[in-house]
């Protein structure tokens, strides 16, 4: 330091040169302690991070798997109630109680619905529900749709003009179902009067399935909205407004998934037509009959012995009640074994069988295999509440339909004719 101070004691330089050194020196130190601090702060809560996503995909898999189980338990009471609903206005009641039965089924719609869309949006944002695309003849789905809305839109002193199309298509007909099934919901609740339509137009990529309405319409500024979750258009009747504004946001994910782009063409008090292009499909060789009336007769249903297997007995009495109102010969049981040993030797017609079987050992399909040994050209028909798509494509690699929980009577019936029509032809 002496040396230092001597030698710049005839001009400062090298000594100012020493001081500012020492500064810079300490300020690096400094600045270096407080990075090192600042990197395992960073350390410290990128750690935290991974935790925190760990613990939050452990979480959606915990929410995903109780879905899954609580699902089926939740579907198997509610899909009870529709079948007996469903018997009951096969019979010939007083007014009233018709009028009783009605508002029974309508509730119980509600609640199908609502729980169909909380499940719906579960297992989009769980990236669970897959497409199964495969081909099939357009009118196979918006037959039964159509006989179905036009009863719905009836209570509400609408008409529903449909035009029936053979046109063969490929595409997920459970997912694409649940996108016009929402078509035609949102057309009932908001029209007020007047009718809907529901029809289709062929288009060089592809058949575009429409449904119209000649409610209030969507103003151009809300069209983009109304996709988005929790958002609806306000009906004027709240009696009807039923609903968590989910709808349209499941449509819009389901076309994502299933790559069918949606178009949406609407006036301010001029209707709204909603539409998704499906691209064009070709069935195999093998013989496809196709049912073309929107009401199905009881011809094929009169007389058929219809094997039910089910481990839930509420679902059994129900099936028993709705298939013996159709005139068919129903015999029902909790297991194969059991069945058969009540059947007499009498030859099934189709077989009807819940997939999961409980403790049985075996699901619906593996059943269905082992039945076929002995009656090889056996109509199946698998119910589920399970919407894997590998379930689907497996069953139809085995020539097996396959129909989802809560089960829809309609469609279950126009199945049954088919199946019973192709098999006698």
């Amino acid at each position: 330091m002496e040396r230092v101070e001597s030698g710049g004691a005839a001009n400062g330089a090298p000594y100012a040169a020493f001081e500012h050194a020492v500064l810079l020196a300490e300020q690096v130190r400094e600045r270096t302690e407080a990075l090192h601090r600042t990197l395992d702060e960073l350390g410290q809560a990128n750690s935290q991070l991974h935790e925190a996503k760990a613990d939050a995909e452990a979480a959606n898999l915990s929410k995903t798997k109780f879905l899954a189980a609580v699902t089926h338990d939740l579907l198997q009471p509610l899909n009870a109630a529709r079948l007996f609903a469903s018997a009951l206005e096969e019979h010939s009641l007083p007014r009233d109680s018709m009028l009783l039965v009605g508002h029974i089924g309508r509730s119980l719609k509600d609640v199908e619905a609502l729980l169909g869309t909380l499940v719906d949006m579960s297992r989009l944002d769980a990236g669970i529900l897959k497409a199964d695309i495969a081909p099939f003849r357009v009118n196979c789905l918006l037959d039964a749709l159509a006989e179905e809305y036009r009863q719905v839109a009836a209570v509400r002193g609408l008409t529903l003009n449909y035009v029936p199309s053979s046109v063969v298509v490929a595409s997920d007909l459970a997912l694409l179902a649940r996108v016009i099934r929402n078509f035609l919901s949102n057309a009932v609740r908001y029209t007020e009067q007047g009718h809907l339509l529901l029809g289709c137009r062929r288009r060089p990529d592809g058949l575009e399935i429409m449904v119209g309405d000649t409610g209030p319409g969507i103003p151009e500024l809300q069209q983009e909205a109304i996709f988005l979750e929790f958002r609806r258009a306000q009906p004027s009747h709240e009696s009807h407004s039923r609903g968590l504004g989910l709808g349209l946001a499941i449509v819009d994910r389901i076309s994502t998934i299933l790559k069918h782009p949606i178009l949406l063409k609407s006036l301010s008090g001029r209707g709204a037509i909603f539409s998704i292009r499906v691209p064009y499909g070709q069935l195999a060789q093998r013989s496809q009959r196709a049912v073309e009336a929107t009401k199905v007769g009881q011809g094929a249903l009169q007389g058929a012995v219809v094997w039910v297997i089910d481990d839930d007995p509420a679902i059994l009495e129900g099936m028993q009640a709705l298939l013996r109102g159709w005139g068919c010969r129903v015999r029902t049981a909790a297991s194969l074994s059991a069945l058969e040993a009540a059947s007499d030797g009498e030859e099934p017609a189709v077989l009807l069988v819940d997939y999961h079987l409980g403790d049985a050992g075996e699901d619906g399909l593996t059943l269905a295999l082992r039945l076929r040994r002995c009656y090889p050209a056996l109509p199946v028909v698998v119910i589920t509440a399970n919407h894997v798509a590998e379930l689907k494509r497996h069953a139809r690699e085995l020539d097996i339909s396959c129909l989802l929980k809560p089960l829809k009577p309609l469609r279950l019936r126009m199945l049954l004719t088919s199946l019973l029509e192709e098999r006698s032809a």
